[in-house]
């Protein structure tokens, strides 16, 4: 058994909840509990507030967490980064009031800085060269300047809206963060084996994002053509048709390419042609 700490609510709640699902690891209902189990995997959930998942795995309560980068590196625990996992992305920015002039991280010196991150923010400033005075707020950053508690914010920022709504104009971006895998340290052989696992199925759901499975029927006097068009992961799949001079062929082609190359496939005679999702793609 293995147990993993994610966020109890929010947005990164819900992601991590569908990529354990995407992976075939499906939890009990858990808005009242702090740990849940899983039927079909050795795993046990374990539901904290995003900035104790690194302590968390740090102490060995739990082996693995998924969290922001940004926790991580906030919080300095001696834990390993193992994975990506391409989701919850936003970053950590210096922003001053609209109506302010800004000339670099220099003119910071000596200022107020609000933030709730503020080792990232004092390691930031000491590269620079830059002293200034850290006030740590636990929420509302946004606001610290507009009640005169500081002269500028580091804080996280997603769309920029807020900022805009508070006055405020992103300056610095410092340091971009999104949903990681963290593991302690101290994993046993067994507990390591089912991290492979799950390291596993979390790629294979990865690779099959923004993928679509292609299937059309062709001359067989046009298969290199095709061929051209749809190179695939390593060639396209050709099948022989019951009718004579014809193949089907299938393929697999990113979604941001989709209509391009179909619209060539139809160019050079391709019929039938079937879009599919794809849920999973293992190597």
């Amino acid at each position: 058994m293995i147990r993993i700490a994610i966020q109890a609510k929010g947005r990164l709640n819900e992601e991590s909840v569908a990529l354990l699902r995407e992976a075939g690891i499906t939890i009990e209902d858990s808005k009242r509990k702090l740990l849940a189990r899983s039927d079909d995997f050795p795993l046990e959930v374990l539901y904290l507030r995003d900035d104790d998942i690194p302590q968390a795995v740090a102490m060995g309560v739990a082996d693995l967490g998924i969290v922001g980068l940004n926790e991580v590196e906030e919080k300095e625990q001696e834990v390993d980064t193992v994975h990506r996992l391409g989701f919850g992305k936003c970053r950590l920015s210096l922003a001053v009031p609209k109506a302010d002039a800004y000339e670099g991280v220099r003119s910071l010196a000596g200022k107020r800085i609000a933030t709730s991150y503020p080792n990232i923010l004092k390691r930031f400033l000491n590269e620079q060269g830059v002293q200034a005075d850290i006030h740590e707020i636990a929420g509302s950053v946004e606001i610290a300047p507009a009640v005169g508690m500081a002269d500028a914010i580091f804080d996280i920022v997603s769309s920029g809206g807020t900022l805009i709504t508070n006055g405020l104009k992103e300056v610095e971006k410092v340091i971009w963060s999104e949903a990681v895998l963290v593991a302690s340290r101290n994993l046993s052989p067994e507990k390591r084996t089912l991290l492979n696992q799950l390291l596993f199925r979390f790629e294979a759901v990865e690779r099959s994002r923004g993928m679509k499975y292609v299937l059309l029927n062709l001359p067989n006097d046009r298969i290199e053509e095709a061929i051209r068009i749809l190179p695939g992961m390593k060639s396209p799949t050709l099948l022989p048709l019951a009718q004579e001079g014809w193949s089907s062929l299938h393929a697999v082609i990113n979604e941001k390419e989709l209509w391009k190359r179909i619209e060539q496939l139809k160019a050079i005679g391709a019929e039938d042609i079937l879009v599919l999702a794809l849920e999973k793609m293992i190597l």
